[in-house]
Order: C-alpha cells, then structure tokens, then sequence
C-alpha cells in the first residue's frame, strides 16, 4: 500500500528523501514518514502420497487451477495462517509445513510467502469460495496450472523438495 494522505492527520503526504530508501511519502505536519506495506499473503502446496491438492477458483483463474492461498490476517503469524486457509478452504488438516520462498508481485502489492506441507487427516470439504478441490497426480499439475505462475513456481519447488526423478511432471511446464 502507498500512502497519498496521513493516517492521522489526514493531510496530503508530500516526498522526502530517506538515504536508502529513497523517497517515501512524508507528513510535515506530524514529521512522519511512510513507508510501501505489501500485503501478506500465502501459497500452500499439499502433498498427499503421489498427489497435490488443486483447487479451482474462476475469479483468480479462468482456466486454470490453483494452489491455496490466503492474506495473512492482524494478530496472526505466518504459519497460523498457512494451517488456517488450508483448513477453510479444503477442511482437511495439514502437518509438516515447510517454508519455500517468497514473490512479489507489485502490480497487486502482494507478497507472496509460499510454503509446501503434507496432508494429516480430514476428508475434502471445499468452502463457499472455492468451486473445486481435488487431489492430482503430482506429474499432472503443471499442466493444470496454465496462468498460475506462482503456483507452478511452488510445485517446480515442491517436486525438488520431494526429489521427484522423472520427467512426465514438467511437460507442461510453460516459461513465467
């Protein structure tokens, strides 16, 4: 988010130099300044055996599939909200989340800290929000996630991490 107008006086934020930072929006009237706050998010790849869970959700994508994904709500760390969205979405419950990597993607102000995990118990029970959910063959995800391409960074990830040998899985594995 970039500040236009002070938060607490309400007047309009001029520039002002801050050495490595640059120019960031300053209030004179309060001598604060204000710095760029992306909005946390996270990417959850699930692993279940020989699968990944894939979801549909034609507001993000038209035609393509995707990982779980959140906002990091106040008051909540990082991973509360990894095991959270998995189980708001999805119902299942998860075990062994591991960190990845992290993206931005400016255009939306987004940073996008994305974790791998695997499946613990539940059966599928997708929300409101979600359209579908299901689990895929590992080796056929990429091909399901066309326009994602955070999530196919996160699978290409996830398939390292799992030191899957073979080739069938990068067929559809499109340049980002």
């Amino acid at each position: 988010m970039r500040y236009k107008y002070c938060p607490f006086c309400g007047k309009e934020l001029k520039e002002k130099f801050s050495y490595d930072e640059g120019y960031v929006p300053y209030c004179e009237y309060d001598d604060k300044m204000y710095f760029d706050l992306p909005k946390p998010t996270v990417v959850v790849a699930v692993v279940k055996e020989d699968d990944i869970l894939l979801l549909k959700q034609s507001y993000i994508y038209k035609n393509s599939k995707v990982l779980i994904s959140g906002y990091v709500s106040n008051g909540e760390t990082v991973e509360e909200t990894v095991y959270r969205e998995v189980r708001e979405e999805t119902g299942i419950e998860i075990k062994d989340i591991k960190y990845l990597g992290s993206c931005c993607i400016e255009d939306k102000e987004l940073l996008m800290l994305t974790y791998m995990a695997y499946y613990k118990s539940g059966e599928l029970i997708k929300s409101p929000e979600v359209e579908g959910a299901e689990w895929i063959n590992i080796e056929d995800a990429l091909c399901q996630m066309s326009e994602d391409a955070v999530g196919k960074k996160v699978v290409n990830e996830v398939l390292k991490q799992i030191g899957y040998e073979g080739s069938n899985a990068y067929r559809c594995n499109f340049k980002n």
